[in-house]
């Protein structure tokens, strides 16, 4: 049976990279990936990188597969609509590469950024991939953005027996902020919208050459950090950050 290995590559680091995910990379023949135009080839580099880094037989292959679009709609059932209909499209799409691509006993892998339990839709895809096709597949953990934000900032994640959210920027704008909170997809830097007071640490690119961080509080630095993401964005094309904040 074809089997796929669903590898957490880190989130930009390859020294972050585990021993168990260099071992599934040697296993693997053919490694999938999605072509998200020219402003996020770097990504696909990226993981290039990372192959060449720790393969030991380069004859495996990479297969970039078309990304369709996405609907746009604002949250709620036409949102969630949206994101299943992407899904089943790009499930579609993954069941015909892999069926070309892999023969019935090959050995392929999505490499997830970050881990693929957080924030990927990588394991959600392949389950509705298993209605086209017959495979097996297991999953690598990888070190994750928000391991990798408190690292650099050399903080805990979260204060003495205390809980901490893991959440959206939509969300954050919705619901406000009520406790120590991880943001992730913020294209708005909702962060603006708390109290002067609230505790930000951000980080953008990290573990890579591009890597920016920044600290303080939304009152003292949170246009500093909105300015600094917008001309990131801007020179690179494309952005993806984290934050934790504390009220």
């Amino acid at each position: 049976m074809r089997k796929i290995h669903v590898i957490g590559i880190g989130a930009g680091d390859p020294d972050h990279v585990t021993a168990a995910a260099v071992a599934a990379l040697n296993e693997t023949d053919v490694f999938f990936v999605m072509d998200k135009g020219q402003t996020k080839s770097d990504l696909v580099e990226l993981r290039r990188r990372i192959c060449q880094r720790f393969i030991d037989d380069p004859g495996y292959r990479f297969v970039e597969l078309p990304d369709p679009p996405r609907a746009a709609a604002e949250d709620g059932p036409g949102y969630r609509q949206a994101v299943a209909d992407w899904h089943d499209a790009r499930a579609r799409i993954w069941a015909a590469a892999m069926a070309a691509e892999l023969g019935p006993d090959g050995v392929g892998a999505f490499l997830a950024w970050g881990d693929p339990s957080l924030y990927d839709s990588t394991l959600r895809i392949l389950a509705r991939v298993g209605a086209h096709l017959d495979f097996d597949y297991d999953v690598i953990p990888g070190i994750t953005a928000i391991q990798a934000l408190t690292a650099r900032h050399r903080i805990p994640l979260n204060d003495v027996g205390e809980p901490v959210q893991i959440t959206t920027g939509r969300k954050l704008r919705e619901h406000g902020l009520t406790g120590d909170a991880v943001v992730m997809l913020d294209g708005e830097c909702s962060f603006l919208g708390c109290a002067p007071s609230t505790r930000i640490w951000w980080g953008a690119y990290l573990g890579t050459d591009d890597e920016l961080l920044a600290a303080g509080t939304v009152g003292a630095d949170g246009e500093r950090i909105a300015e600094l993401r917008a001309a990131a964005r801007a020179r690179h094309g494309w952005i993806m950050d984290i934050y934790l904040l504390r009220p």
